[in-house]
């Protein structure tokens, strides 16, 4: 019980042995240590040299020899503040260091997740994790068809994951069918509205960050959650082909030739 909770709050397995074998005894040497835990001598150098720069070991000198001595329980308490600490700048660093640690990921390349997902609760599960990221002022884009996403779910389901966009500020790109009429842009997103009967959309696409989410809007709703950056940016390029090349002055897009 109490090795599992030293291990708990940050020594190794070797480091709670040697440390409860101390308090076990005024002091002990290497030998004696060695004795009572059963781990190599050279190996519980190297743990007393640890616990001591976690200050929770102590020298003595008894005759001619050196012997060790823990500290008191209470320093426990000292280095779990201390523990703390550390985690409290490491947190404040993370912001500056993960985009160095994904230039390196990028560099060496990159292996995409993939998860693959069933029925509504499933395309619920990758709306929250699209949409609760802290935003980093780029746009989600999406691709669907209003008139499937309508037949499919409620209006208040709908307006849930609507919300929590917009709670956290990111702005929408939108490609989409719809038989009744414009979506026009507004200050929430840009939207171009695609002829649904040359160019029907029977899925609901979104883009962001380094996220592909797919929902397959058939008679067995299901899909996939991709995460990789290479397909997230070049589903952007595309994305971004279209609105430079269509975008018409009223919020439509035409096939080429077809204009009116």
């Amino acid at each position: 019980m109490l090795e599992k909770y030293l291990r708990e709050i940050g020594l190794n397995n070797k480091e709670a042995l040697i440390y409860l074998a101390l308090l076990a005894s005024d002091n002990s040497s290497v030998v004696d240590l060695a004795a009572k835990t059963k781990i190599k001598r050279p190996t519980v150098y190297v743990v007393l040299e640890s616990l001591a720069q976690k200050g929770l070991v102590s020298e003595t000198t008894i005759g001619k020899k050196t012997h060790y001595q823990a500290e008191p329980p209470e320093r426990l308490e000292t280095f779990i503040e201390r523990q703390k600490i550390i985690l409290n700048e490491h947190s404040k660093r993370l912001k500056d260091i993960i985009p160095q640690i994904k230039s390196v990921q990028r560099e060496s390349g990159e292996r995409p997740v993939v998860r693959f997902f069933e029925g509504k609760e499933g395309i619920f599960s990758t709306n929250e994790d699209i949409y609760s990221k802290t935003p980093d002022g780029s746009p989600i884009y999406m691709i669907y068809s209003k008139d499937l996403l309508d037949e499919i779910f409620s209006a208040e389901e709908m307006s849930k994951y609507k919300k929590l966009r917009l709670a956290q500020k990111v702005k929408s790109k939108v490609l989409y069918n719809y038989s009744k009429g414009e979506k026009l842009s507004d200050e929430t997103g840009d939207r171009i509205r695609i002829d649904e009967k040359k160019y029907p959309l029977t899925c609901d696409i979104s883009i962001y960050e380094d996220k592909v989410r797919i929902s397959i809007l058939g008679k067995n709703l299901s899909g996939i959650f991709i995460k990789s950056q290479d397909l997230a940016d070049t589903m952007r390029s595309l994305f971004n082909f279209v609105f430079d090349q269509k975008k018409g002055p009223e919020g439509s897009i035409t096939a080429p030739g077809s204009e009116s």
